[in-house]
């Protein structure tokens, strides 16, 4: 009777065993890709994109990592970082335009070296005052990597100083895989994965003022005028924001929110694509998520639907791919 009762206890515990992981994560922070989480949506594994990596979480659920996650480039997402901590460091309402940062010469000629590097920059002159909200704004938007150095040092007193914060910070929140070496993400030793940024979106997405201003599409500086949001799916299938990225060694990135119906719910879907291959990694990256969020949503998917097409000489989710197989508009410098 003793070795019935065993048997029987230990099929049933092997029943409850998961059939299939498509990740290790410490207990509480991911959630199997094919696995229902404690609260929320199951993700089947036809949502992840077919390039590349990503994350997701949809409503109140863990989050769930897609296949491939590997320390990788992430280009101007890392932006998502800075202004994180630079709200953090000086918070400022939803209202208010925060303290003044006077520009100088020396941010001037760091913005010309940057533009001879072909990187994404905003024009400055020296005396220009910025408030707060205006350096976010061109933080996030049209993503000024010489705006990013300006917040860094403004905040910090350095860029080392920043930095250091950048991968403490990190490091708190659980991020593993991720190493910053600068503020804008020009770098290519700026690495982490598609569930790692999915954390810090997740803190800077409760900010007010940054939620604010990634979900507008333009905004005015004092010297560059009017600017633009690089995020061209915003007011579009439920997208709210959040931050581009781009360059050859990251490829196409997109840290995304949209607010969709899903099961007849509403329902606040975040997540992060990155290495997304294509002649416009911007639009590859955005066309990943578009497509990734409209699955979650249960859309309809047709023969025109992005991401339909393989690209030639682009590598499938289960390799990693060459930190300089992308091609794209600003290949090297404009991290946008």
């Amino acid at each position: 009777m003793l070795v019935v009762i065993v048997a029987i206890a230990a099929s049933l515990a092997y029943q409850l065993l998961p059939s299939s992981l498509s990740t290790t994560a410490p207990a509480g922070d991911l959630a199997p890709a094919e696995h229902r989480a404690a609260r929320g949506v199951a993700v089947p594994g036809t949502v992840w994109p077919e390039y590349g990596q990503s994350a997701v979480r949809i409503g109140q659920s863990q989050i769930q990592a897609g296949p491939n996650q590997h320390a990788a480039p992430i280009a101007s997402v890392a932006k998502v970082m800075t202004a994180y901590l630079v709200l953090r460091g000086h918070p400022v309402g939803v209202g208010d335009d925060g303290p003044t940062i006077t520009l100088t010469d020396a941010d001037v000629a760091d913005t010309d070296r940057r533009g001879r590097q072909r990187e994404s920059v905003v024009p400055i002159v020296a005396g220009e005052q910025l408030t707060e909200r205006q350096a976010l704004q061109a933080l996030l938007l049209p993503s000024a990597n010489n705006i990013a150095a300006v917040l860094a040092r403004w905040d910090s007193g350095s860029a080392a100083r920043f930095v250091a914060h950048m991968n403490a910070t990190a490091r708190s929140l659980g991020m593993t895989r991720t190493r910053y070496t600068d503020p804008s993400g020009y770098e290519d030793a700026t690495v982490s994965t598609a569930a790692d940024q999915l954390r810090i979106v997740e803190r800077a997405m409760r900010l007010p003022v940054f939620a604010n201003i990634v979900a507008t599409t333009s905004a005015t500086l004092p010297v560059a005028g009017t600017v633009h949001n690089t995020n061209t799916l915003l007011g579009r299938n439920g997208f709210v924001g959040v931050k581009t990225g781009s360059d050859r060694a990251a490829g196409g990135c997109f840290a995304f929110r949209a607010i969709r119906l899903v099961h007849g719910k509403r329902t606040t879907i975040t997540g992060v694509v990155l290495g997304q291959p294509g002649h416009d990694p911007i639009d590859a990256g955005l066309a990943a998520a578009d497509e990734m969020v409209g699955r979650i949503a249960g859309d309809r998917v047709g023969p025109g639907s992005p991401q339909s097409i393989p690209v030639p000489g682009a590598l499938p989710r289960t390799h990693a791919r060459q930190r300089t197989g992308v091609d794209g508009i600003g290949a090297r410098g404009g991290n946008p």
